[in-house]
């Protein structure tokens, strides 16, 4: 393990890698150093061999970390050259990853539930914000939603249900899909709101699209409730020195998402 600025370059060996949707996949990455060290809403910037030509690493957001069995799943989308390369990685090959980078989720004060909303290649970081939700005792509802039933990571929002649930606290989980083909038709905007219509929350977690977060972050403003994105940017270096990742404010200038996010309050982003 080698020291890069507050981060730190991890050799990492692919588990197993694995399609979950249309486009999207799952690699479980091993690296115990790293598995005990990420925390929820984090990230990690993953050199994909294969192709010299591509000196940036691709930034990938993880769902869990297990630290007894040293392993990290990380979704990701298929989107161009690299991922591709990526998702023809198979069992036992190496390379490594700077991590873990970023601020991640902090967990509100209070004791009221939390209404958590991801789209897309955004649901990693909401099932890990669950999991960190579950282990203080907070209750939660979540809305996740895809393009299509065959682009949706099935599996994981179905888990969300379930993460950390000894007893029936009436947690609801619901889905949607832009063509209607799962879950109510539409945008993830409208379950959240009729959730929100129907119960007090603290505090809202999103991930996904930029503009689906803009209207997620309208729509708890406009019931009061705190609202934390995590945002989606090409975070090349993972420490901030590349200038790739540049997000506007509110109160003007700019942030840098690896290093002052990828968490932000939603409040003082420029959507």
């Amino acid at each position: 393990m080698t020291r890069l600025g507050t981060a730190h370059v991890h050799d990492v060996v692919v588990v197993s890698n694995e399609r979950v949707a249309k486009g999207l996949w799952r690699m479980v990455a091993g690296s115990a150093t790293l598995a005990s060290q990420i925390l929820p809403g984090q990230f990690v910037d993953l050199a994909v061999p294969g192709d010299a030509r591509h000196i940036l690493r691709i930034p990938l957001s993880f769902s869990r970390a297990d630290a007894e069995r040293g392993t990290v799943e990380l979704i990701y989308a298929v989107v161009g050259e690299g991922t591709e390369r990526l998702s023809r990685m198979r069992e036992g090959d190496a390379t490594d990853a700077v991590g873990p980078c970023g601020n991640g989720w902090s967990v509100p004060s209070g004791e009221g539930r939390c209404l958590l909303v991801a789209g897309g290649a955004g649901l990693p970081p909401i099932v890990a914000a669950a999991g960190m939700l579950a282990s203080a005792g907070r209750g939660f509802d979540a809305v996740v939603g895809a393009q299509t039933a065959a682009r949706m990571d099935v599996e994981d929002a179905v888990a969300l249900k379930a993460i950390g649930r000894e007893a029936d606290d009436g947690r609801r989980v619901g889905l949607a899909t832009d063509d209607g083909t799962l879950g109510s038709h539409g945008l993830v905007t409208a379950p959240m709101a009729e959730l929100m219509a129907e119960r007090s929350y603290d505090c809202v977690l999103c991930c996904g699209p930029n503009p689906m977060m803009a209207a997620v972050a309208a729509l708890a403003h406009e019931h009061g409730v705190a609202c934390q994105a995590s945002l989606e940017r090409m975070m090349g270096c993972g420490f901030g020195v590349c200038g790739c990742c540049n997000v506007e404010l509110r109160r003007g200038g700019y942030a840098r998402c690896c290093t002052d996010g990828p968490v932000f309050d939603a409040e003082e982003v420029a959507w």
